[in-house]
């Protein structure tokens, strides 16, 4: 009885081993025959972005948001370096007690101006970086219409040297279709 479970057990084993190959050997052949007919294009994120309408307007309004701020971190480093060389020149005649407050006044107004710098930096990488959102968004969304239009499987971004090599018959370079359907 041992010996026939035992049989029973290596039929078993056998026949599931068979079809998990059978299964296996199928979707190989499944992807592979799926894989030499598929389409894809390829693009520069980077030009189509910079050749969409709203591009300039946004890069504009951050600069100005920019440059506000780098004019405030150089009134208040102004305002600092005011504030210092009138303690140096001071510091001599002042009383301990003065010296030291006027020490620890500069000290603070050195701590905020960093942490304003720091702040600005960072306010103005999320100011960038909403107001850049709704460009990428009608990207993607143009990307997604041109690839399913063309009958593409994806797109890929060329930029920064990411596709080094593409062959023309299997891709389709789709820059100017892109930059055409987000100019209407």
């Amino acid at each position: 009885m041992i010996k026939e479970t035992i049989m029973i057990n290596k039929v078993q084993k056998n026949r599931l081993m068979t079809l998990a190959f059978l299964l296996i050997l199928h979707s190989s052949l499944f992807t592979l025959h799926s894989s030499a007919q598929m389409r894809f294009g390829y693009l520069s994120y980077s030009e189509v972005l910079q050749a969409m309408p709203d591009y300039a307007t946004v890069k504009s309004n951050v600069a100005k948001l920019q440059g506000q701020f780098e004019d405030e971190m150089k009134r208040a480093e102004e305002e600092f370096n005011k504030k210092y060389e009138e303690f140096l020149e001071g510091q001599h005649e002042f009383a301990v007690s003065i010296r030291n407050k006027r020490q620890s006044e500069l000290q603070d107004l050195m701590e905020k101006n960093m942490a304003f710098k720091q702040e600005a930096r960072r306010l103005l990488r999320n100011a960038e970086a909403d107001a850049m959102k709704p460009l990428h968004e009608k990207l993607k969304a143009a990307l997604a219409k041109v690839g399913q239009q063309r009958g593409l499987a994806f797109i890929l971004n060329t930029d920064g040297d990411a596709l080094p090599y593409v062959d023309p018959a299997q891709g389709e370079d789709v820059t100017e279709i892109i930059k055409r359907e987000l100019s209407r």
